[in-house]
């Protein structure tokens, strides 16, 4: 069975985009752990949202799910939520900043 990477799966998360902002998770920083079980292939995501008030978890949490599932090897997928440390701009790529106008 193939057993699916960190790697793989960063790839697909820079490729789902903040619902509210167009640009890709892994790019504003919302992404804080990624675990992988050798065993299962489950994957476990730590994530925040830019606002502890943001109302759209589960429209950024399903195509988490739905885009990880596509990958060979892959278990179970949970998406866990934290505000601790809470987001700030200073987890934001420069390529992302570049596309909000920030640079």
């Amino acid at each position: 069975m193939d057993m699916v990477t960190k790697k793989q799966v960063e790839e697909v998360l820079k490729t789902i985009p903040d619902p509210e902002i167009g640009v890709s998770l892994w790019d504003l920083g919302l992404i804080y752990e990624i675990d992988i079980d050798k065993k299962t292939g489950s994957i476990r995501i730590l994530m925040t949202l830019t606002s502890i008030g943001c109302p759209l978890f589960d429209l950024i949490a399903s195509p988490i799910r739905e885009e990880l599932g596509k990958l060979p090897g892959v278990g179970h997928i949970d998406v866990d939520l934290t505000f601790e440390p809470p987001w700030s701009m200073d987890r934001v790529s420069e390529d992302a900043k570049a596309q909000l106008g920030f640079v």
